[in-house]
């Protein structure tokens, strides 16, 4: 290593060895030293490769003190504390302006950024984090004369992370702005970089819809001697901006209202005011060319009277009175110099050749910065040593309070002094303000001025007459006292705010709320030097410094040399040296602590390095932690025990144990891997031997199922070879004894034949034959005596006999439907009403008489105990098939219909299946066709309608409607029962309707009508055109 890279260790330790051991690093390219746990680095205003994957990687999870210094190492170790002890953490980079802290705040995002966490959501926050950077530095960073990327104001970045360590968000707070830079730049600087960029990098159309031109000349506010930077490319800064603006979350029309703004800014700096004249003497102002005006309401939509009425007159209100004034030249133009766009970054400590209020304000910023620093450091750590009883001698170091106090005070404060001037009545001046400070401030050990009454500076000839010194904790700056009054008055009045509220722009709008009529404040605005004062007093990141113990925050302070060029390394470095904030306080990181923690979180994370302590210490945290830097054998003179903490001296100790803890951390993790794969294996084999079971067992069912089959298969085949040949035995037999019987038959049949014909041949006459051939075809050839519908008559012999062969004629057709075929004849009647001209399967029907009794139920004895259960007489039995709603094939089932029940049983067995009163069917539902289906439909909520209707097919449908018919006809307590004739009905079975439909088609395989299932909803019929089913 060049040099030592701790000047903790640096011997001997002296003004001399500290600027040369700085001096030998920084001409080996070495720019990071530590002093403790803080960073110094040098600018070396070149690229140095050192900040490369490969080094973010090396200092990856590595001990702060193990590696070479480098600004990683600073933001690993704050990571790690976060993420591993769950410590928030602070870093503070501070210097000089141009030292390099914008660059050191990118180089610690983004080094968070690469060791955290992947995925998705993690990569776009860190991606908007990183790019947040580019937006801040466009809108608040500017060229000066000793850095081309100078940050004009203060800003605080809290970026928020899980318990994993990968970042959630972050909230960019800003503060502290140098607005006046945009109406006035010192010689050799620029505005800041969004106005370049904007003219250099936008599009030609974009420029013409903000109505700008691209050469800088055209706009008053653009310094021209610097507006070209060397290493700056405004064009491709101005992509960059709009990319990163897009990746943080700006929507389009969000940055339109942006650039709208920014080119109003440009537009504001080109109006001009010309004086006037009154009629009673007063002076007032107008504008010279209206043109820069009017393109400015333009963009902010804002009415170009209101804007040029609030630019040249001033409302004044008191009480309830309103009196409008004018405002002279010089008044109207102050006006431009407030209420910009900015949003942007802290600078650091300022000494120019012309130090002037901007200057005052940023170097009171700074000395406010050291003030906690220095208590942070020193005397808050001193005095932690006391409360905890550490042996401890006390350092003396220099408090910049008096410094802070001479600026701040309420009462003899230079702010406050120069807002009491700012609101004194009368004449008021610089030099009234320079002489107010030379009466109160003169005794003030800090404070020089040449007309002062202190008489040692009265022939200090540095010290020119309008001037005042101050010895900041950095050094003597000299401030001017010219225009200290204008830039501390707030001139922009209610008028200018209340017509920028006007303004159809929204962003201007919320950039001027208290231009809101609603909202009226009669109260004179704050100087700039109260707001500059009270934005201090509330600056988060001061007060959270505060709030942080010592050795939860890491701090860096970083700092170079004054100029771009590093001629007088030594000259100029003691000067630099001096002003970073405690980094000569050396003394007090040698012998103070590097590290302290309470008994208790201590005694936790190192618990497991000491058999006595780990798993569970069951005595007092203090006791443990005794015990634990006894057995780890950790020498007495590198830690000491306070009240609550104990104290490690050399950060090589801290390092040891927490080298000892992650080796034991990684054999805990074996140990558990160990037990963790232990157990996964044998629930493994277990599950092995489980499924080992299971599979023999179902295997040797499946074997023993199939020899069972193949034994069962071979004794049904055997059975079947001796029953059939026991049974074809018995044909044999059977047909033997049938032949016999049939030729003893045949033989005695002819033979009394032959006997009967001997016997009565001789008593038939010679015409017998003659009349029973004649009688025959009577009764074969005209039958049609016996047709009811068969109205013919023999013709009368003789005329005389014309009345009784009428009376005879009615006599016998009364005769020949007489009272025992009535029914018939009236259910031919009935069924012609019903079906006739409406079912094809109805004239075939015509002929065949109504049975009734297909199945001679009463009397076959193979139904008597169906005819048992029946106890009504029966008007009709016969065999049915019931249709199938799965598949469309039919069962035989017996159909039986009394006066009061539908009875379905089964063919075989005579057993009931289903038993319907006639109350419960509403109706029957048949087919246009020569088919026999038809369904019977039932109520609603009955107990016969739980399984749904029925769907049956019989050859004798036309009967059995008939009869269905007419015995709810006849019925007292029955409905007469709809009949529905249609070639597409729906059946209920049981919760889903099925559809039934009848289509006529060729008949198949010489079978007659087919009924298939086409899906779940749907049977279909096919019933063959040249069907006539009887």
């Amino acid at each position: 290593m060049i040099g030592v890279g701790d000047m903790v260790l640096l011997e001997p330790l002296s003004e001399d060895s500290f600027i040369d051991n700085l001096r030998k690093r920084f001409d080996h390219n070495e720019i990071y030293t530590y002093i403790g746990s803080v960073v110094i680095s040098i600018n070396p205003y070149r690229s140095l490769p050192i900040y490369t994957p490969d080094k973010v990687e090396e200092y990856r999870n590595r001990n702060f003190y193990e590696l070479s210094p480098h600004i990683y190492a600073l933001a690993d170790e704050a990571y790690r504390s976060l993420r591993d002890q769950d410590k928030d953490q602070c870093i503070l980079i501070t210097g000089e302006s141009g030292a390099g802290k914008t660059e050191a705040s990118k180089l610690v995002m983004s080094y968070v950024a690469a060791v955290c966490g992947k995925g998705q959501e993690v990569n776009k926050v860190k991606e908007q984090l990183l790019q947040s950077n580019p937006v801040l530095e466009a809108f608040g960073n500017a060229k000066t004369v000793r850095n081309d990327n100078s940050s004009r104001f203060g800003k605080y970045m809290d970026i928020e992370f899980d318990f994993k360590g990968d970042p959630l968000g972050g909230v960019i707070s800003n503060y502290l702005l140098e607005k006046s830079r945009v109406v006035k730049q010192p010689r050799g600087e620029r505005n800041f970089h969004v106005f370049y960029q904007l003219l250099s990098g936008a599009s030609d159309d974009t420029l013409k819809k903000l109505k700008l031109e691209r050469d800088f000349s055209k706009y008053n506010y653009l310094s021209l001697d610097s507006a070209a930077v060397n290493g700056l490319d405004d064009a491709a800064n101005f992509r960059t901006v709009r990319n990163a603006m897009q990746i943080v979350g700006f929507m389009e029309d969000e940055m339109q209202s942006v650039l709208e703004l920014v080119a109003a800014v440009l537009k504001l700096g080109n109006i001009e005011f010309k004086p006037e004249s009154r009629c009673n003497g007063t002076d007032e102002s107008r504008v010279k060319d209206k043109n820069d005006l009017k393109e400015m309401c333009e963009l902010l939509g804002i009415e170009q009277s209101v804007l040029e009425r609030a630019f040249s007159y001033r409302t004044v209100e008191a009480k309830m009175e309103k009196v409008s004034t004018t405002l002279n030249v010089s008044q109207a133009q102050a006006k431009t110099r407030h209420k910009v766009m900015g949003v942007l970054d802290i600078y650091g400590f300022e000494i120019f050749e012309d130090n002037s209020f901007e200057q005052f304000i940023i170097n009171y910023c700074n000395e406010k910065l050291q003030q906690i620093f220095i208590e942070l450091t020193l005397r808050e750590e001193q005095e932690e040593y006391v409360r905890e009883g550490i042996e401890w001698t006390n350092i003396e170091y220099f408090n910049n309070a008096v410094i802070c106090d001479l600026i701040e005070n309420n009462q003899n404060g230079i702010l406050a002094m120069l807002d009491e001037e700012c609101l004194r009545p009368g004449t008021v001046t610089d030099e009234t303000f320079l002489d107010k400070l030379n009466t109160v401030c003169a005794e003030h050990q800090h404070f020089e001025s040449r007309l002062s009454k202190n008489s040692k500076f009265l022939t200090d000839h540095s010290l020119p007459h309008n001037c005042f010194r101050i010895q900041h904790y950095a050094g003597k700056v000299l401030y001017r006292v010219e225009g200290f009054m204008d830039k501390n008055n707030d001139l922009l009045y209610r008028d200018l705010s209340q017509a920028m509220y006007k303004a159809n722009h929204s962003l201007i709008k919320q950039l001027f709320p208290e231009g809101n009529p609603a909202k009226v404040n009669l109260k004179r605005p704050p100087t700039a030097g109260f707001q500059f004062r009270a934005s201090v007093g509330t600056f988060s990141f001061l007060m959270m410094l505060q709030t942080f113990p010592a050795d939860s925050s890491s701090c860096g302070g970083i700092q170079s040399p004054r100029q771009k060029s590093l001629p007088h390394f030594h000259r100029l470095f003691w000067s630099v040296i001096k002003r970073v904030p405690g980094l000569m306080e050396t003394e007090g990181e040698r012998a103070g602590y590097a590290f302290r923690q309470t008994y208790e979180p201590c005694l936790e994370r190192y618990k497991m390095l000491c058999k006595r302590t780990w798993p569970h210490w069951r005595g007092p945290a203090r006791e443990g932690v005794e015990v634990l830097m006894t057995d780890l054998q950790v020498p007495p003179e590198e830690f000491s025990y306070g009240r609550s903490k104990i104290f490690i001296r050399n950060p090589r100790t801290l390092f040891f144990l927490e080298e000892r803890r992650k080796q034991c951390l990684e054999d805990l993790a074996t140990l558990i891997q160990k037990i963790y794969r232990g157990w996964k294996c044998r629930t493994h084999f277990l599950l092995l031997k489980q499924s080992q079971i299971t599979v023999s067992a179902w295997y040797r069912r499946y074997a023993q199922q199939k020899k069972y089959k193949r034994i069962k298969s071979a004794t049904t085949l055997v059975q079947s070879y001796t029953r059939g040949w026991q049974a074809r035995k018995l044909l044999r037999e059977l047909k033997y004894q049938k032949r016999c019987k049939e030729a003893v038959t045949t033989i005695s049949a002819y033979w009394h034949g032959t006997q009967v014909r001997r016997e009565y041949r001789k008593f038939f006459r010679a015409n017998a034959g003659k009349k029973i051939y004649d009688f025959v075809i009577q009764r074969i050839v005209t039958p049609s005596l016996h047709v009811p519908i068969d109205r013919s008559w023999p013709s009368r012999p003789h005329l005389f006999l014309d009345d009784a062969h009428t009376e005879l004629r009615r006599i016998f057709h009364l005769w020949r439907v007489s009272y025992p075929t009535q029914p018939v004849y009236e259910e031919k009647l009935e069924a012609s009403e019903i079906f006739k001209d409406k079912k094809a399967l109805y004239p075939s029907s015509v002929s065949q008489p109504f049975k009734g009794d297909y199945l001679e139920i009463t009397k076959n004895p193979k139904y008597q105990k169906l005819n048992n259960v029946v106890e009504e007489k029966v008007l009709m039995a016969d065999v049915v098939n019931k249709i199938n709603r799965a598949n469309g094939k039919g069962t035989a089932r017996i159909f039986l219909l009394t006066k009061k029940n539908v009875v379905l049983a089964d063919q075989k067995t005579g057993q009931v299946k289903a038993s319907v009163p006639l109350p419960d069917l509403t109706s029957v539902s048949v087919s246009t066709q020569s088919d026999g289906f038809f369904a019977l439909k039932l109520k609603e909520g009955t107990a016969s309608a739980v399984k749904g209707d029925f769907l049956l097919s019989s050859e004798h449908l036309i009967e059995i409607i008939t009869k269905l018919h007419r015995a709810g006809t006849t019925a007292a307590d029955v409905e007469q029962l709809n009949i529905d004739i249609s070639d597409e009905f729906l059946v209920q079975f049981k919760q889903d309707k099925v559809c039934v439909k009848f289509i006529q088609g060729a008949p198949k395989n010489g079978s007659g009508v087919s009924c298939k299932r086409k899906n779940n909803r749907l049977l279909e019929v096919s019933v063959p055109t040249t069907a006539a089913t009887s």
